[in-house]
């Protein structure tokens, strides 16, 4: 049976790992024994939209699991607020520290102390996994001590316990305690979320979308479904004028100028004076979004017109400006029109343009960002039986996959999102073909893009004055995702047909205050984007989701809103969570039972056939 030449060959690679019988033997109960631990707990966040402190903060309470964690441990034993203020310095160690020591609370008791908490906590955590992955997770300057303390027993003679003590012990001596600690409270989130998944819309809103990514660029484990605002983003970055547009005009309109000129080095003082010169608006921030605004719908309409295929000709408004004064368009907002060439930049628009143009495609910052988004990015991602994107998968009236033409052939449903993965990671390359480039575009704001799935009115938006006609009618996707058996339709286009697989999107807030819920189709798909951001608040009734995914099963938590850090250090205040929607499976999920187990599996059957081949010698 293992003869044949492919095998031969399979199995004499397999040997250069594994020199002996002993060896895979090792390798197999090694193995086996691991795909028997409970999974890794899964954390997802979606639209997040700039907030950078609110999701500092979610990602170092964890979602409310390491409250949780200490409550469980030391509930009987110390009180709320002692609790709440060791849960405080987990999630800022050194600026708590900093605090506590203007106060005069910490000595050498209190580091004894607060040195065996966040032990037992970090023990707690790091029971779900193999000792070789904790030790990966320590930090490299504590490693060796930090192992020992964790796994230290308690023996006959209590000789464990002194060399534990001891231990601890010494590092105050050595005054080493606040680093210690510090480095503790880093392994102790490390250990609480095993993988991160990041459902969309990094950017726009907040004003801080550059700190998240460089949070999340060094984070141990993590996936990005690209949401319409980070695909805006990369469309910038790639060149597409529109693009570029867009993300200038959303942070205007938030007021978010810092990211543009302090985070990116995006220079808007020739638009501010071109805008105040032309538009004669004496503030720059919106002299230049009046200016910026009419450059984009030139700009679009450009795109619009070389491809019908977009099927987007009724978002043509320059052509038609004397026909929508009847809906009051001022046509005095739009100086630089030309009515022979509507969609023409003048040449001094060209010009800015230009050089906006240049300071997007060469920004070192922008670029490293936009390179880790398509690094850890995609359009949608299936992950431990889940089918995780941000927008929608398009389909029409009858609810059955809507069709677009693109380059040469007609695609829908999953193939529809390969190929859209495809054309957006063939914009961001050395001299790329312009129609990848513009379609970054459409998938920004596309009716048919899986990443807007709406009609966008910006124009109404910003021009008309009839509210009724600002309603921007969105894919039928949006109301038929309600239905079971239509999440089923599209989970097994993605090839799951687990009875316990879900859909996982972002996008469209949940209006929590007007009791919306955010869970589907009989718990099919769960609409995660809760109002994240400030400027979402009020609308949603409380500030974002997020979803666990642990081994007992799924939780989606409800925040309230964030104040503030120093908040959080002086009074321990916290983002409140609150458990939504619980899903507890049947029996415990294992590694086994993951993408990652599976390949386990695999990778043992290997080892059973080389042990066997090792034999037959």
């Amino acid at each position: 049976m293992y003869n044949d030449k492919g095998n031969t060959k399979y199995l004499k690679l397999l040997k250069q790992n594994y020199s002996s019988s002993q060896d895979v033997i090792r390798e197999i109960v090694n193995l086996s024994a691991i795909i028997n631990l409970p999974k890794g707990t899964e954390f997802f966040l979606s639209d997040i939209h700039g907030e950078y402190e609110a999701f500092l903060h979610i990602m170092n309470n964890c979602s409310g699991v390491i409250k949780e964690k200490v409550d469980l441990i030391f509930k009987d034993t110390i009180s709320d607020y002692d609790r709440q203020e060791l849960c405080t310095l987990i999630y800022y160690p050194r600026e708590k520290m900093a605090l506590l020591d203007e106060q005069g609370k910490i000595d050498s008791d209190w580091y004894a102390m607060t040195l065996n908490q966040l032990i037992l906590v970090a023990k707690l955590l790091s029971s779900k996994y193999t000792r070789s992955k904790v030790r990966k997770a320590l930090p490299k300057e504590y490693a060796y001590i930090i192992d020992e303390l964790l796994h230290a027993q308690e023996d006959e003679d209590a000789n464990q316990v002194r060399y534990h003590k001891q231990i601890l012990k010494t590092i105050i001596d050595l005054e080493d305690a606040d680093e210690f600690i510090i480095a503790l409270s880093a392994l102790i989130k490390r250990l609480a979320v095993d993988h991160l998944h990041i459902v969309g819309d990094v950017f726009d809103r907040g004003g801080s979308a550059d700190k998240i990514l460089d949070l999340l660029y060094d984070y141990h484990s993590l996936d990005i479904e690209w949401g319409n605002h980070d695909i805006l983003w990369m469309g910038a970055a790639c060149g597409n004028d529109a693009c570029i547009c867009n993300v200038i005009r959303n942070n205007l309109k938030y007021n978010n100028v810092e990211i543009l000129e302090n985070a990116y080095g995006i220079s808007l003082r020739q638009l501010m004076l071109f805008g105040m010169k032309t538009y004669g608006i004496e503030d720059g921030i919106e002299a230049a979004r009046a200016a910026i605004t009419v450059m984009l719908f030139k700009l679009e309409g450009q795109l619009i017109l070389a491809h019908p295929e977009y099927e987007m000709g009724n978002r043509l408004m320059l052509d038609r400006l004397d026909d929508l004064q009847d809906v009051g368009v001022d046509r005095k907002r739009f100086p630089t029109v030309d009515d022979e060439r509507p969609y023409a930049l003048n040449d001094e628009e060209a010009v800015i343009m230009r050089k906006l143009h240049r300071q997007f495609v060469t920004g070192q910052r922008l670029q490293k960002h936009v390179r880790f988004l398509y690094d850890k990015g995609s359009m949608y991602n299936v992950y431990n039986g889940n089918l995780i994107y941000h927008g929608c998968v398009p389909v029409d009236s009858n609810g059955a996959f809507d069709k677009l033409y693109i380059d040469g052939e007609f695609y829908h449903g999953r193939a529809l999102l390969d190929k859209c993965d495809e054309k957006a990671r063939a914009a961001y390359v050395d001299n790329p073909y312009k129609d990848d480039v513009d379609f970054m575009w459409f998938l920004w704001g596309g009716e048919k893009s899986p990443l807007c799935g709406r009609m966008l009115k910006t124009f109404e938006m910003e021009y008309v004055t009839d509210k009724s006609m600002w309603i921007e009618p969105s894919n039928p996707y949006y109301s038929r995702y309600y239905d079971k058996s239509f999440c089923c339709q599209i989970l097994h286009e993605f090839g799951l047909y687990d009875d316990d697989a879900h859909i996982i999107n972002g996008h469209t807030p949940v209006h929590a205050i007007e009791g919306e819920n955010p869970v589907r189709a009989n718990g099919k798909l769960f609409v995660i984007d809760g109002g994240f951001c400030r400027a979402m608040n009020k609308k949603t009734g409380i500030a974002g989701y997020t979803l666990i995914y642990n081994s007992h099963g799924l939780r989606l938590k409800a925040h309230t809103p964030f104040t503030s850090v120093e908040d959080a250090l002086i009074n321990n205040t916290d983002i409140e969570t609150s458990s939504e929607v619980e899903e507890n499976d049947k029996r415990r999920m294992l590694v086994k039972d993951t993408d990652i187990g599976k390949r386990l599996i695999g990778e043992i059957d290997d080892l059973h056939k080389l042990l066997e081949n090792y034999r037959r010698l």
